[in-house]
């Protein structure tokens, strides 16, 4: 516990969206602040989006999730807002000058979860079987191991999505876990897909706030709530995705983890390496067609040293190492095509 605030720093105003999801996770920042400082006060700027205004069309035709941040950056560089906290997966590969991601959270659950009223696991489902999800990297694990199924897009916040499936628009839906666990919506939850058959999206499952990047006193009040071993594996998987010049709403897909030397496996559902003691990183990453009928696969393994500093630029180089074998293996050409359509 600590009540020693900056010179000067007696209140903080926090961007979020208005989504159930969004102020649950602005508020627990909010909560985790006034527990280090007590006495500061603490206000919610609730801001509408445009990716929350437009709910008919594909992301990755309207700009892909950029849209659910821009807003909040605005009120950063307006100084109308301290800090935003965002999803990590939502946050795009390259920020905007001056603005920097001053805190990366500890992670929760990266899985995606099957939701259905009728199902129980994605094996269950029949032949021909609706599903919905607005991802595109969702959609072509999905395709790759059930190629019978049927991906229909689904957008809006959690509480739309289940509201359609509810009404019988989809036999299933793909939801994060984290998610649905954050807005105590546990119990929608049929099953967890397996990482080894649908790999997270980058950042899936973490919280970063973004600020100022000349804002010392910020960064300085933000500090206690960084995971830096988080931070690792998560500076990982974005070197992947920007080297990929990939944005948030590709079928790009990348996850890492801290194992032990002597670890044999992850059981990655449970992601045993969030214990983080481990100083072998371990980096995953997919890159699919949205039929399902391509999907490129590359891993590596280091061994970090050194400071946090350089454990960090080992993590970065290690995205960028992984990112070259998907592009030997023909990611460009893939992510070409589909950039082309949308």
């Amino acid at each position: 516990m600590s009540n020693l605030l900056p010179p000067a720093l007696t209140t903080l105003n926090i961007a979020t969206r208005q989504s159930p999801l969004a102020l649950w996770q602005a508020e627990h920042i909010r909560d985790r602040l006034l527990a280090l400082y007590p006495d500061m006060t603490i206000n919610l700027l609730k801001i509408v989006t445009k990716g929350d205004k437009i709910l008919d069309t594909p992301l990755a035709k309207i700009g892909g999730k950029g849209l659910f941040v821009k807003e909040l950056e605005e009120a950063l560089y307006d100084k109308q807002a301290d800090i935003a906290v965002h999803s990590l997966k939502d946050v795009p590969m390259q920020l905007p000058a001056g603005l920097v991601l001053g805190v990366y959270c500890t992670r929760a659950a990266p899985t995606d979860a099957f939701v259905s009223n009728t199902y129980a696991h994605i094996d269950e489902l029949p032949q021909g079987a609706i599903v919905g999800t607005a991802s595109l990297r969702r959609q072509c694990q999905i395709k790759a191991y059930r190629p019978d199924l049927q991906i229909k897009t689904l957008r809006g916040n959690v509480g739309t999505r289940l509201g359609k499936l509810d009404a019988g628009d989809y036999d299933a839906i793909i939801l994060a876990t984290s998610g649905l666990q954050r807005i105590e919506l546990d119990a929608r939850i049929r099953s967890e897909l397996d990482i080894d058959m649908c790999l997270p999206a980058v950042g899936q499952g973490a919280l970063a706030i973004e600020c100022r990047e000349d804002d010392a006193q910020i960064l300085s009040l933000l500090a206690p709530l960084n995971d830096n071993k988080a931070r690792i594996r998560l500076i990982a998987e974005r070197a992947l995705n920007r080297h990929l010049q990939g944005g948030c709403q590709v079928p790009i897909a990348a996850f890492a983890v801290l194992q032990m030397a002597n670890a044999s496996s992850v059981n990655a559902n449970n992601d045993i390496a969030n214990d983080d003691n481990g100083t072998i990183l371990w980096l995953r990453g997919r890159v699919g067609s949205e039929d399902g009928s391509q999907l490129l696969k590359a891993d590596k393994r280091i061994t970090l040293s050194g400071t946090q500093d350089e454990q960090e630029t080992q993590a970065n180089q290690l995205g960028i190492e992984v990112a070259d074998q998907l592009l030997n293996k023909g990611a460009g050409d893939i992510l070409a095509a589909i950039y082309q359509t949308t």
